[in-house]
């Protein structure tokens, strides 16, 4: 018989992250606490992976930042792994049942233990990256696991990424007969009549059509929208990632990254990615679905190496989401049920270990816990290694305020409450410096709304070589769909840097958090290519005396005199996202710099790509014109209307020639048309 103690156990531990301390009220007398409790599943296992059992309370020990804490509740959880009987009806066919899709999980209502020992195994697939025979073969294996390989204490939610939103498709359940009809819905399709475009009240980071639309790093947001959903439950969470392999596209991705797997450690939700498309084997020269290469490529291997580097990528990112939040990925395996499987079996034993925290003091802050075995013996923990303690912002003094962004700020993970886009670029400003204009694009939270900013930039060494902190008043006119942009500006030589910085609303007082490394070349050193500086794409360009949010009013205006993106008392503003409307015109500028005595000429243009295919490509532009100093800088700009390209995600490059010196220089950027 089990003690019916854990009930009042789960009971205070739903109240406490609910930010109440009552036990809901069932005709009696209502008691009130002012005591925290936190609890903690750990799972222990020895150097095998084989789970150590018959431990008691006596045998763990848990400090809180370094102070010891009494153990007052102790249970050991097992979970069946004996699977489940086929059904007799097995070899019938599954109807498919279209069902209404959910935005959340369902969450635990206080003093609710539906999910008490049960374990939890959320079915995501990342349909937004996978193709058609991709897709089939998750959903095969989804359903091999569902008909065949659960157990009686398993639960199984369905979740899907497409068109531009996470959507629950079954929230958690056992009957298989629902699970099924789901995957078989998710085949088919659903109803013909179905809007296509993005949901804009469907889950996907903040409401906003632009980041729901950036295709950047779009799959790891999703991820996280994801995780975030199955952290409103308190027990632990496996999430079965279905994806057609996942690769960083160059260092923006990397915030995101963190930001991903920090959600999915807070959240108590290990992430195991399953490659899609199987077991790979690539021919040589590529398959039916690519061109023939061309070139020397062929011949020397450059072809095969830049494949096998492709697929190495787009494997290591998988692997790096196991490896940091407890999973382990499944690739080049075509057997993809084995990846639900692995994670059915880890989540085999636990221990749920429950304390009142010494620490009573509702200031918001990290605490870090460490749990270890008081008899010494040699065993691996797995446990959530810390937690925030409750405030309530609006009781937050400035005091409060300044330190909360000064504490997040020196956390090695990031906040991501709010969703974050940043541009980094460059222009060299002569032989040693270079000015680093910085763009920050994020969701408006109302018409009115106040944000706090601060952040820092770090060279490779860790030296704090730049700063900024500021806070500006807002008002936005359609905050549904006008995202907010900031933007400042550092002067910094030639280097490796790492950049963080975090945006706060001081209404509602959420904090997101941007962390990317950058590099600043020394363009000194270019001999083969024609130097540039980055390449800025926008389709705004506003008056100086208009609202643009820069960092303070002395800095902002030296870094507005320095900027080579002030032309004629107007500002070109950098599109973040490289989101264009059809109905706008797109700019382009850069600058060029040869350090010679007498500049050549250039010309440059600009084009567009799709889907392998040339369908756009401006006029070519000569510049003659260069500064007189010893940079020979030359400024190069282009405005041309989209309404004569399609909607959709086009491959943009930028081309500069010297006929003279024979030497050219390319730039290459997706961006997406929208009406």
């Amino acid at each position: 018989m089990r003690k019916p103690l854990l009930s009042l156990v789960l009971t205070a531990a739903l109240a406490a992250q609910t930010g109440t301390n009552a036990i809901p009220n069932s005709g009696g007398v209502t008691f009130t606490a002012n005591a925290q409790l936190v609890i903690e599943t750990v799972s222990v296992k020895d150097k095998s992976g084989k789970p150590i059992t018959g431990l008691t309370a006596k045998d763990f020990t848990i400090t809180e930042d370094n102070t010891p804490q009494e153990i007052k509740f102790f249970e050991f959880q097992e979970l069946s792994t004996e699977v489940l009987p086929v059904p007799v009806a097995d070899n019938l066919r599954v109807d498919p049942v279209p069902r209404l899709a959910h935005s959340q999980i369902a969450p635990e209502a206080p003093g609710d233990v539906k999910y008490r020992d049960r374990r939890l195994i959320a079915i995501y697939f990342d349909l937004s990256g996978m193709p058609l025979p991709d897709q089939l073969r998750a959903f095969t294996s989804a359903k091999k696991f569902v008909r065949t390989q659960m157990t009686a204490n398993d639960l199984v939610a369905i979740m899907a990424f497409s068109s531009g939103s996470v959507q629950v498709m079954e929230d958690f359940t056992d009957n298989r007969s629902k699970l099924l009809s789901t995957i078989e819905t998710l085949i088919i399709g659903e109803d013909e009549n179905a809007p296509e475009a993005p949901n804009a009240g469907a889950a996907f980071g903040q409401n906003d059509s632009e980041f729901s639309i950036f295709f950047t790093d779009r799959q790891l947001s999703a991820l996280q929208t994801a995780v975030n959903m199955l952290g409103r439950l308190n027990e632990k969470k496996s999430l079965i990632y279905f994806a057609s392999g996942l690769r960083l596209n160059g260092t923006n991705n990397q915030a995101q990254l963190n930001a991903t797997t920090n959600a999915a450690v807070r959240s108590g939700v290990q992430i195991w990615p399953v490659d899609a498309r199987g077991l790979i084997a690539q021919p040589p020269m590529g398959n039916a679905t690519t061109s023939s290469p061309g070139g020397q490529g062929a011949y020397t291997g450059a072809t095969i190496n830049a494949g096998n580097r492709a697929l190495q990528q787009s494997h290591d990112t998988m692997w790096t989401l196991a490896a940091d939040t407890g999973g382990k990925a499944l690739l080049d395996n075509n057997d993809l049920s084995q990846g639900i499987v692995q994670a059915q079996r880890s989540t085999s034993s636990y221990y749920i270990l429950g304390y009142y925290t010494t620490n009573t003091t509702p200031d918001g802050k990290l605490r870090r816990v460490k749990i270890t075995l008081a008899n010494g013996t040699d065993a691996v923990l797995e446990y959530r290694q810390s937690y925030y303690a409750q405030k309530v912002f609006t009781k937050f003094t400035s005091a409060d305020k300044e330190r909360q962004l000064e504490d997040a700020l020196l956390l090695g993970d990031p906040i991501t409450e709010l969703t974050m886009a940043m541009e980094i670029d460059y222009f060299q400003l002569n032989r040693a410096e270079y000015f680093v204009p910085l763009t920050v694009k994020l969701p408006a939270g109302g018409e009115l709304t106040t944000i706090d900013f601060l952040g820092e930039v770090k060279d490779e060494f860790g030296t704090t070589v730049g700063n900024v902190r500021d806070k500006i008043d807002i008002k936005v006119k359609d905050p549904l769909k006008r995202p907010l942009q900031y933007d400042t500006g550092f002067t910094l030589l030639p280097g490796k840097y790492r950049v963080k910085f975090l945006a706060r609303d001081s209404v509602t007082g959420r904090i997101g958090t941007y962390m990317m490394p950058f590099v600043i070349p020394n363009l000194n050193r270019e001999t083969a290519r024609i130097p540039i500086s980055s390449v800025v794409l926008s389709s705004q360009r506003v008056d100086m005396k208009d609202a643009l949010f820069t960092a303070g009013k002395d800095k902002g205006a030296q870094a507005q005199l320095a900027s080579p993106l002030v032309m004629d008392g107007q500002k070109l503003i950098p599109s973040v996202t490289r989101v264009f409307s059809k109905a706008k015109e797109m700019f382009v500028f850069f600058q060029a710099y040869q350090q010679v005595e007498v500049a050549q000429p250039l010309v440059a243009f600009v084009t567009f790509y799709r889907d392998g295919q040339k369908v756009f490509e401006t006029a070519p532009s000569q510049v003659v014109d260069a500064s007189p100093s010893r940079l020979k800088t030359m400024t190069l700009r282009f405005n041309f209307p989209l309404n004569k390209l399609d909607e959709g995600e086009h491959l943009c490059q930028i081309t500069v020639l010297d006929a003279a010196g024979k030497k050219a220089a390319f730039w290459q950027a997706p961006v997406m048309l929208v009406p």
